[in-house]
């Protein structure tokens, strides 16, 4: 049975990120707010759990799963290398709204998707994300709605659409506008903007210093 927390209150904030880990690391599915919209979670290590995340959300695994980080420390365990313009995007807008594609690290045995050996990551700018991520690691995190359902900004939306098949549920109040990240592609030459949300791409041009163009 799924269960609710108010993480706006303790002792229920504390209760609910206890039990958002011990979900997480049995594999189950579980529902946390995000800086741009709310997000369901699994253990990015789980290709079970990340399974069970694509059927809850009856999507198939051709659009791959990203994932959330909870330092920037992190993703040097999770990519082959980080190269230049990434750490100077990292360091401009994480944690933020601004998702990174990169080569995965050819050691890691997880199953995402059909990534073609990408990983997309992101550092959320919301303290109980992060605080989850810190305690339980890598997570992969897709929109908490089911496939060709808008994005949902609360928890009881997301409840709404994905009921039971979620372990826990952490109630972190209405995440505002749901605008998505953006994504940026740095497995080439130059930066590819695959899709443009929060992050302008003249923005992450100022930073990177060089042109930026949109995929397509």
């Amino acid at each position: 049975m799924s269960v609710v927390y108010d993480c706006a209150r303790e002792p229920d904030r504390a209760d609910g990120l206890a039990a958002a880990a011990s979900a997480v690391r049995a594999g189950r599915l579980v529902v946390v707010p995000t800086d741009t919209v709310y997000g369901i979670g699994a253990d990015a290590f789980s290709s079970s759990a990340v399974r069970s995340l694509l059927a809850a959300k009856n999507r198939g695994p051709d659009m791959p799963v990203g994932v959330l980080v909870g330092s920037w420390s992190t993703i040097d365990g999770l990519v082959l290398s980080v190269p230049r313009q990434a750490r100077q995007l990292i360091e401009a807008f994480w944690p933020g709204d601004l998702s990174i594609v990169l080569p995965h690290a050819p050691s890691l045995a997880w199953d995402l998707g059909r990534s073609s050996g990408t990983v997309m990551l992101r550092m959320p700018l919301h303290p109980v994300a992060i605080e989850l991520l810190r305690e339980v690691g890598p997570m992969a995190v897709s929109s908490a709605n089911r496939s060709g359902h808008a994005p949902v900004a609360t928890a009881d939306e997301a409840r709404d659409q994905l009921g039971e098949s979620v372990a826990v549920y952490l109630d972190g109040g209405p995440s505002g506008e749901p605008v998505p990240s953006t994504i940026v592609d740095l497995t080439g030459d130059d930066p590819v903007v695959l899709r443009e949300g929060a992050v302008t791409i003249a923005e992450i041009a100022e930073v990177v210093g060089t042109e930026v163009r949109a995929a397509g």
